[in-house]
């Protein structure tokens, strides 16, 4: 089973662009259940279907697939719920690790979290000097609830 394990963050000022190059990504939900997700994500010219489990501490079953890029196009358009997630995400290398950073745009424009995958639960991690609160736990930051509350809604 592939599992995914991450912790994220919110970002703090602008020390993370200083090597950054971003590259659009656009994806959206489909109907889901008891915790599972199914997402679809367009990366440049590339196509995706994601499947989540339920999420346990920082930990949750992954699945991800490379689709055409026409089917996953069809899918943002027809069958996943609005607004769509539109964010660049950045790749930013601190230490051992390589952080992916989400400067999202559209319905959640102004919001910036920053996330690191782990080897285990218990890895410890060196944070970089523009990390800000932790929000892993925050089920408002996940990228399926921000298409249905997007961060402009929030007060």
């Amino acid at each position: 089973m592939a599992i995914e394990i991450e912790r994220k963050f919110l970002v703090r000022g602008n020390g993370w662009q200083n090597q950054a190059i971003g590259q659009l990504y656009r994806q959206g939900y489909m109907h889901t259940e008891d915790g599972i997700t199914l997402r679809a994500r367009v990366v440049g010219d590339k196509g995706y279907l994601t499947i989540k489990g339920p999420s346990f501490n920082n930990s949750r079953a992954e699945y991800e697939y490379e689709i055409p890029f026409e089917d996953a196009e069809e899918m943002l358009n027809s069958l996943c719920s609005s607004p769509l997630i539109e964010k660049v995400r950045y790749h930013v290398y601190h230490g051992k690790f390589v952080w992916e950073v989400d400067e999202f745009v559209g319905d959640n424009q102004g919001l910036i979290v920053a996330e690191v995958e782990l080897k285990d639960e218990n890895q410890r991690v060196e944070l970089p000097e523009w990390i800000g609160e932790e929000v892993s736990h925050d089920q408002r930051y996940s990228n399926f609830n921000l298409s249905k509350n997007p961060w402009k809604n929030w007060s």
